[in-house]
Parts: structure tokens; sequence; C-alpha cells
């Protein structure tokens, strides 16, 4: 199997400057990668809801391994049926820190804030992942994006963060540990895989982030089943299915597509709208009630966007 983004002629986007560094973006430039980038803030921004859904059937610990396992399955399906041979030795840190990043560190710590969070209180949180993620991705990368547009994101963040505190009395739920923890390695994980995506299709750099933690979620999976309780519903089976085909597969597939082609800072500020779809989904899915707060603070995120989008990066 090939897709249309595994172009094989050198450009000069590349992070990696040899000769034979081959982005993996040519065919999906501007708009489209734009585009691509918005698909994947939808199917996470369904990710914490299905996340509730999921742990009314399975424990945080069962959930997050099931769910890995399942789409290091699928991943590892479309290699095969695809015969891509496998990354060059020099790609499998870059790919360890994606692995660890978004395939077990955000799932698992995020799972466990739910357990105490409310899904409004931890989409807020994390809508300091797009800031976090230029930060690191400015240091790991060398580039450095304009004044007006750090300035936007800082405007972004101070958004989210005014939202989160005026949510929250002033005080940080039990969970926030966790979720600051999940901002930091989604972010190291971002910042790699988009990376990566510049060099390889970006499914298969989430293909073989997921594949690399099959040895451990098999053996995990089936000793959380076994000591958590299981008790399967219709909601906790959607759940986990989404989370698994949905956000961890689809979702970071297009997500790494459209960072290779429009760069990680401006695909990251994408993210600030992330907080507000989620907002969404959990009155429409999980009946939670809407903050009055969130229509300006929808207002404020987009206008963000917007300058971010339009900033030199």
């Amino acid at each position: 199997m090939r897709v249309k983004n595994s172009a094989t002629a050198p450009m000069t986007i590349a992070v990696d400057a040899r000769p034979d560094s081959t982005p993996a973006s040519a065919a999906a430039p501007g708009s489209q990668g734009t585009l691509l980038a918005l698909l994947g803030v939808v199917s996470f921004s369904l990710t914490f809801p299905s996340t509730v859904w999921g742990l009314e059937s399975f424990g945080p610990w069962s959930l997050v391994a099931v769910r890995s396992t399942l789409a290091a399955l699928i991943a590892g399906a479309f290699l095969l049926s695809g015969r891509v041979p496998l990354p060059e030795r020099r790609h499998w840190a870059g790919l360890a820190v994606v692995a660890g990043g978004v395939v077990v560190g955000f799932p698992l710590l995020t799972t466990l804030a739910l357990r105490t969070s409310t899904t409004s209180h931890a989409a807020v949180v994390v809508g300091l992942l797009p800031l976090t993620t230029a930060a690191l991705a400015a240091v790991r990368t060398g580039r450095r994006p304009s004044r007006t547009f750090w300035a936007a994101a800082a405007a972004g963040a101070a958004v989210v963060i005014a939202f989160t505190v005026q949510q929250s009395g002033g005080a940080l739920s039990t969970g926030d540990l966790y979720l600051f923890g999940a901002l930091l390695v989604c972010a190291a994980g971002y910042t790699e895989g988009g990376r990566l995506a510049r060099l390889m299709p970006g499914w298969q750099v989430i293909g073989w982030a997921l594949v690399l933690c099959l040895p451990l979620m098999v053996p995990a999976s089936a000793v959380a089943l076994a000591v958590e309780p299981v008790r399967l519903t219709a909601h906790g089976v959607i759940g986990l299915v989404w989370v698994a085909a949905g956000s961890t597969f689809f979702g970071l597939y297009v997500w790494y597509r459209g960072m290779a082609a429009i760069g990680i800072p401006r695909a990251s500020q994408l993210q600030l709208a992330q907080p507000l779809l989620t907002l969404f989904w959990a009155v429409f899915l999980l009946g939670e009630s809407l903050p009055p707060a969130a229509p300006v603070a929808a207002v404020g995120v987009l206008v963000c966007i917007a300058v971010t989008q339009r900033a030199k990066s």
C-alpha cells in the first residue's frame, strides 16, 4: 500500500539536510495540509468523551493497554499489506519518543486524570498543548517563529488559562498534575512525529510507533484485564473502538501528514480549537453543562488561530 504523500524527490522543507531526506508531504501542501491537520484535531476532540465512555466498561490501565494493542494491530495490518520496509536505524529513536509520548504517555495520563476531572476541565487544560508543542519544536528543530506568532500563541494560551482558572474557582483539580504531565509528553511526541513525517509518510510514523509498543501492550492488556473489572456496555465498546481506531490511528495519521505540510508551529496552533470542540462533544454526548464563558473563550481562541496561521513561522 502506498499513499500520495510518499514522494521521493528531495525538497528544502525537510528537517534532515542529507540528500536522501524525502519529505512525505509533497502531495499535501498549503490548504490540503491544513485540512488534514484539522481532521486530526476533530478526531482528537472526541478522545476525552470516548475515554469517559470507555471507562464505563474498563479500568484506566485496561483501557489504555487494549486501545494501544488494537491500534497497533490495525497499523501492523496496513504496514504488512503495503510491504513497508523497516525504518532506517537513525529513525528508531524518534519513533520511540512518538510511542512514549502519544501512544502510551498521553493516553495513560489523561485517562487517569478523567477519573477525577470532568471532560470540560481536562479539555481546557490540554488547550495549552499548542504552545507547549511550538516551544518544544523550536528547541528541537532550531526554527524560530516570528514574534507575531509567539504573541498570538501566548495570547491563545492565556485565554485557555483564564478559562481554566475561572471554571475551577482558582483552584486546580487533583487530576491537573496528570494533565500537565500529559502536555509535556504529548508535545514531545508531536514534535518528533512532525519531524519524522517529513522524512516518511505520516501514517508510517504512527504505524511504526504503535508497532514498537506492541510487545509491551499485549502482556499489559492481559495483566490489566485480569486485575481490573470489565463490565461491557455499548458506550464502553464504542469508546474503546474510537480511541483505538479513530483517535490513535486515523487521527494521528492525518495529523502528522498535516504537520509535515504546514509545519509544526502552525499545525500545533490549530489545536487551540480542540478544547472548544471537546466542550461541544461533552455537552452533546455526555450531557455535561456548557460553561457560560465557553463562547467568549471560543472567540478568543479562534482569533488567535487566525493570527498564528498568517504569521511567519
